[in-house]
């Protein structure tokens, strides 16, 4: 039975602050500080309070456990302490306010690919930026906030939850998908580095996505593109075809059953099933 100390679970023990500082805070490095909390109501919620006042670029906040998480369309998102990873990281990037709609995917790409090389599992992406696994599961999300001229990016990814702790039917865990490793972390390591090399490529092009190779990237990583979707539009219509790319401002481009191609900004996602067929 727990105790309820720190280590009562031996599969989720606590991260470590000071070896996580001493390998992720580089100079010359995007970041520049990292918080790591026990308990929080929600990292984005904290990361925009620092934005506002004045925290620098570079700024990782890390909770043991989030309490009032939020997801896109309002979704909440919670876990048990130590059972995943929720991270935000404050940004003030200097590129035209038309990219800023790339930087939730590129976090995405960057969780794909960190997720893929630690855990060694088949993760792929949900357009715009949820990662699921085998089965069409949800293991992982991001939400991006604008606050007073900077951009916070949070991250929640489910790593050790068990299937009577799943927050809904379609989710999941690196654990309940046969992950090599669910350890915090490399994970966390690997995703944040693999941010800052996109972010900071992604800078050097000025937040052009073609000519710094996150179009390509993404689409790589993009499990919606091929598949046929049915779409919930803002305007409460619903949008059939097949899932035919990626334009250039990050939006699907799907492909109705009169060969005409839409381009959406917005809406809610659901893979109907593998047949690419209209």
């Amino acid at each position: 039975m727990s105790t309820g100390g720190a280590f009562s679970d031996l599969d989720r023990p606590p991260l470590r602050p000071l070896a996580l500082r001493k390998a992720l805070l580089v100079p010359g490095g995007l970041w520049t500080e990292l918080r790591i909390v026990e308990e929080t109501g929600s990292t984005n919620a904290d990361a925009v309070a620092a934005a506002r006042d004045g925290a620098a670029e570079g700024l990782v906040i890390v909770a043991e456990r989030q309490t009032a998480g939020r997801g896109r369309l309002a979704r909440q998102w919670q876990s048990p302490p130590r059972a995943g990873l929720a991270v935000s990281v404050l940004l003030r990037p200097s590129v035209p306010p038309a990219r800023l709609g790339w930087l939730p995917l590129l976090a995405g790409v960057a969780l794909a690919e960190s997720v893929r090389r630690v855990a060694r599992i088949d993760a792929y992406l949900k357009w715009p930026n949820d990662l699921l696994l085998q089965g069409d599961r949800k293991t992982a999300g991001i939400l991006a906030e604008a606050a007073d001229g900077a951009v916070v990016v949070g991250i929640g990814l489910n790593t050790t939850l068990r299937e009577d702790e799943l927050p809904r039917p379609d989710a999941t865990s690196l654990a309940l998908g046969g992950a090599a490793s669910t350890d915090r972390a490399p994970l966390l390591l690997a995703l944040l580095r693999s941010f800052a090399e996109w972010y900071t490529r992604f800078a050097e092009h000025g937040g052009d996505p073609e000519a710094s190779g996150l179009r390509e990237a993404y689409i790589f990583h993009c499990g919606t593109i091929g598949r046929r979707v049915s779409v919930d539009l803002p305007s409460g219509e619903v949008l059939e075809g097949l899932a035919s790319g990626v334009d250039g401002d990050g939006r699907l481009q799907v492909t109705d059953r009169f060969q005409a191609v839409r381009a959406v900004a917005a809406g809610d996602v659901v893979h109907a099933r593998l047949d690419p067929t209209v």
